[in-house]
Formats: structure tokens, sequence, C-alpha cells
């Protein structure tokens, strides 16, 4: 049989369908930003990749920590019945998660409260953001048994105007559509997407939006020159949006990231963007055009600039790895050999999820960001420690250094 020429190859594993969305655009308009490129080919509601593959899981194209092992779940429930309790365990506490995916996490931090916080899971209303049909009739039916046991679960297409509780999100940030700028003979140019002969190219011109300077200004340095680099402004808008709404409480986001200097760091010519097929890693945004992830770490220096600006004090940052040690991730692996010598089976399972969950060159990377408004006068966990060191009584948060 006779080997397909690379074009016709490319074309069985691309949705034709966005490929000609675009096309038409960029005739019409002429080139685009790759921002609204990435932006179409994730979100279009008919053929973008989230509205037509199911992308996380070991059968997917990425894992994510809740896929892992339900140790997870509970431990982030741990850290949320803290800040709870540090609030003076108001009733009703809403937790809002935003990015729920399949809704394992959901599941699994509901039922670590039902069984080993009962007094927190009565006053907790957890609040799931989604705007996906697909991705909330998956939630739904991970979630029914629960809900059938009273757990009280709703479903939102947007975030409320105001609670009072804690915002979650896992893995939401480094999905939103960003901005590629390139630091070429001391200008800040933008890369933008033609077609032509069949294929998509990159060009670079004048910022599309002087969002992206004033970005750049604000944080006192920019990219190496000659480098790459991916401007999130969706996230510093969804930073300002979310410290609007919450009323008083915490809010609590995990992602892949850096602070600033280390993220636009001269030696990282790049930048950080990544597609995923299969779990196979890629830095072509063109191949497999609406059936690959693509995604970019975020900037959290300037997420927390932004929260400060809108109310949010930060109360603690750290790795995955170690939020979780802290917590007592590695106690749970000896519980079981301690307790039920027997259940080999379940003590080797939790020991390769520690593993994976806290591995530095995987999952343990993801950086985890609490932020705090209006809780000082409830703060009686936080009594005791010096000002300036408050956030790292939070459990997650506990060691000195850990940022």
């Amino acid at each position: 049989m006779a080997r397909p020429a690379e074009n016709e190859f490319e074309a069985t594993t691309e949705k034709p369908e966005l490929v000609e969305l675009l096309r038409r655009r960029i005739d019409a308009e002429g080139a685009i930003t790759f921002h609204d490129f990435m932006e179409t080919v994730l979100y279009h509601p008919q053929h973008g990749y989230y509205a037509t593959r199911q992308p996380m899981g070991r059968e997917g194209d990425y894992l994510t920590s809740p896929e892992v092992h339900p140790i997870f779940g509970a431990l982030v429930g741990k850290q949320i019945a803290q800040f709870w309790e540090v609030m003076g365990r108001p009733r009703p506490f809403d937790l809002v998660e935003q990015g729920a995916g399949t809704g394992l996490l959901a599941r699994d931090l509901l039922r670590w409260a039902q069984r080993r916080a009962p007094e927190f899971a009565n006053t907790l209303r957890y609040r799931i953001v989604e705007i996906s049909p697909a991705l909330r009739r998956r939630q739904e039916e991970t979630l029914a048994a629960l809900r059938d046991a009273g757990a009280r679960v709703e479903w939102l297409e947007a975030l409320p105007e105001q609670f009072e509780g804690c915002l979650l999100s896992n893995e939401l940030l480094d999905s939103f559509p960003v901005h590629r700028i390139v630091h070429q003979d001391r200008q800040l140019l933008e890369v933008y997407i033609s077609f032509r002969a069949g294929r998509f190219e990159e060009l670079s011109g004048l910022a599309s939006t002087e969002r992206i300077a004033e970005y750049f200004a604000d944080l006192g340095f920019w990219p190496g020159e000659g480098c790459a680099a991916e401007v999130n402004l969706h996230a510093l808008d969804w930073m300002a949006q979310v410290a609007g709404a919450l009323r008083r409480g915490f809010l609590l986001t995990f992602d892949y990231g850096y602070p600033a200097e280390e993220l636009y760091a001269p030696w990282r010519r790049d930048g950080t963007l990544l597609c995923f097929y299969l779990h196979n890693p890629s830095t072509d945004p063109y191949a497999r055009i609406g059936k690959q992830d693509i995604t970019a770490h975020v900037d959290f220096t300037s997420l927390m600039r932004v929260g400060q600006a809108h109310g949010l004090e930060t109360a603690g940052f750290t790795t995955q790895a170690r939020f979780l040690a802290n917590l007592g991730i590695g106690a749970g692996v000896d519980a079981i050999a301690k307790e039920s010598p027997e259940a080999l089976e379940e003590y080797y399972a939790r020991r390769r999820a520690v593993q994976e969950l806290i591995d530095p060159a995987g999952l343990g990377r993801i950086r985890v960001l609490a932020q705090r408004k209006d809780v000082q006068e409830h703060a009686r966990l936080l009594d005791a420690v010096p000002a300036g060191r408050q956030g790292q009584e939070l459990l997650g948060f506990s060691e000195e250094g850990d940022a």
C-alpha cells in the first residue's frame, strides 16, 4: 500500500470544519492574532477541542491530579475545611469550582467532607461554573450518587455576582487563550496567523492591544532579546472578576506556571506553549487542529499583583509537591501499611499515586496559590503568627521558603 502524502496524513488528523472556518475568517479580515486562533480552535461551540473531545484522563490527551487518585481531592478538601474554620465557620459556605472537568475533584472532596468533616459538609454548597453542556452532563453523572445522598451541588453558567467561601480552580488558567509576542530589535511584536498554500503561517506585527505593553511595564522588564513568550490577559481579567465576586473568603488556584522573572527569563527562548495529543507533547499548534490541547504557563507574579489591586492578599504560594506533603499525603500511605497490612494492592496503588502527584518533573511542579479577602477578624489560627508570615500557617503552606 502506498504511503499517504504528508498533507493527506495531516488532513486525517485535524478537524476540517475548523480549518475552513479559520481560513474564511482570515480571507475576510486578514491575518488574525494567535490569541484568536487559539480561542477558536479550543472553544468554538460546535467544532472546538473542548466541545468535541474528552481531553482528560489516561485515555484522553492529558492527565490532571484528580484523575490520579481520590487522595488529591481529599487533601484539597482538608485545606478548604481549614479555610472554613479560619473564616469562623460561616453558614452556608459556598465552594465555587470553575473548570471542574469530569467532576472527580468535586466528588472526592465531597466524599472526604462527608466522612471526615461532617459539620463542614453540612454547611457546604458546591457550585460548579460550567459552560460546556457535554462536561456538565459528565459532571452530573459523576456526582449523581452524592446528590442523591444529600450533597448540595448546583451548576452555574457564570460566576455568582457575590459569594462567601472559596473559589477553587485546577488547571483552568493555563487553558485560556494567550497572545504570543516576540522581543525583536528592541520592539515587542505580536504573532499573527495567516493562511497560504493550504497551511497556516506565522507573521509578526505591532501588538494588537496596548495592554501588552502595559503588562510588561507593570512587571518592569521584557523577555530577553529574540525571545518568544505568551501573555495571558484573560487570566488577569478573571482574577479581577473573581476578586469582585468574592465578598469574603479564599481563592485557591492550581496551575502550571512560574513567577514572572522565571517565566520571562532570557534563557527561555521559545516561551512555554505546549500541545498535547494522547499524552504526547508537541510545540506545533498548527497540527491536529481541534484534536489536541494547547496550553501555556501562567505568570503568578501578575496574578498576585492584580489580586492585590482588587483586595486579595496572598496567603500562600508553593508547589503542589510541597502543598500535598504539608497536608500529610505520605501519612495516608503509611496508615494503610500499619492498619491493614493485608491491603497490599491498595497500599501500592496509593504509593504510586503519591509519587505521581508530587513528581517534581510532572504534576508536583504545579504551583498552588492561596489568596484571601476580608478574613482577618476571624483568623483564629493565624493570630499568633507574626505579621507577614500569617499565610504560612495555612496547612498546605506551612513551611518557610515554599515559594
